[in-house]
């Protein structure tokens, strides 16, 4: 099992950037991959980015490439979310979430452990 914390949400204008961190404890960091989702009111919950385990292969939702970048420091066991160009559709609370696999996914029922979550408002 992991525990998972996250950090860095809060309130932004639009074209702002934030960065969202994940601290991980628990099973060895560097064995699985990791996720950041998101659930935005009267939603369900969205893939927003994946990183294997060694951060040499990252995966995006359509909406937020060229904007979000997910990174990984195993030494830290922590997993960032650099959040660019920031829109008002960005709002939602971002939950980071450690997968049972080591590959890349942006299947939710791939990962086994999930953070508290972290909200993240942008206004326009």
């Amino acid at each position: 099992q992991v525990q998972l914390v996250e950090s860095g949400g809060g309130l932004v204008q639009a074209g702002g950037s934030l960065r969202l961190s994940c601290a991980a404890s628990g099973r060895t960091f560097s064995s699985y991959a990791m996720g950041w989702f998101r659930q935005a009111p009267e939603k369900e919950r969205e893939f927003v980015a994946a990183i294997s385990w060694n951060g040499g292969t990252t995966y995006y939702q359509d909406s937020v490439k060229g904007r979000f970048t997910i990174a990984r420091d195993n030494a830290k066991n922590t997993v960032y979310l650099q959040m660019n160009s920031l829109k008002p559709e960005d709002t939602a609370v971002y939950y980071c979430a450690a997968s049972r696999v080591s590959y890349v996914s942006g299947n939710n029922r791939n990962y086994a452990d999930w953070g508290q979550g972290t909200q993240v408002t942008v206004s326009s």
